[in-house]
C-alpha cells in the first residue's frame, strides 16, 4: 500500500513492517505508540526504521495514519495496564471502636 511520510510516498505492507521493526528493542513510550508483534513502540521510532529517515523530518500523525491504514493499531498515550491503573484504591471506612 502506497503511504506517504514526509512528502514522500513509501510502498508498504504490514508484513513488511513487522520484519523491519524485529529485533528493534523499543524505546520508552512517552506518547503516540503502535502495535507490533506484541511490542509497544513509539511511533517515531518506527517511522524512523521503515523509511530511514530522521525524526524530525515527519510528525508522529504521518506515522499514526500510514501505520493505521496498514491495520496496525495505534494509540495517543500509552494503554494503561490493570496494574498500572492510576485510580487510588478504595479506603476502608474508619474504624470508631465502640
Amino acid at each position: 500500500m502506497r503511504v506517504v511520510i514526509a512528502r514522500y510516498p513509501f510502498d508498504l505492507d504490514k508484513s513488511e513492517v513487522e520484519t523491519k521493526m524485529k529485533g528493534v528493542r523499543p524505546e520508552d513510550v512517552t506518547g503516540a505508540c503502535v502495535v507490533i508483534g506484541r511490542r509497544l513502540y513509539p511511533v517515531k521510532q518506527v517511522g524512523e526504521v521503515i523509511t530511514r529517515q530522521d525524526r524530525r523530518d515527519f510528525s508522529a500523525g504521518e506515522v499514526t495514519r500510514a501505520l493505521t491504514r496498514l491495520g496496525f493499531t495505534c494509540h495517543a498515550t500509552p494503554p494503561v495496564a490493570a496494574s498500572e491503573d492510576p485510580s487510588p484504591a478504595p479506603t476502608p471506612p474508619l474504624w470508631t471502636g465502640a
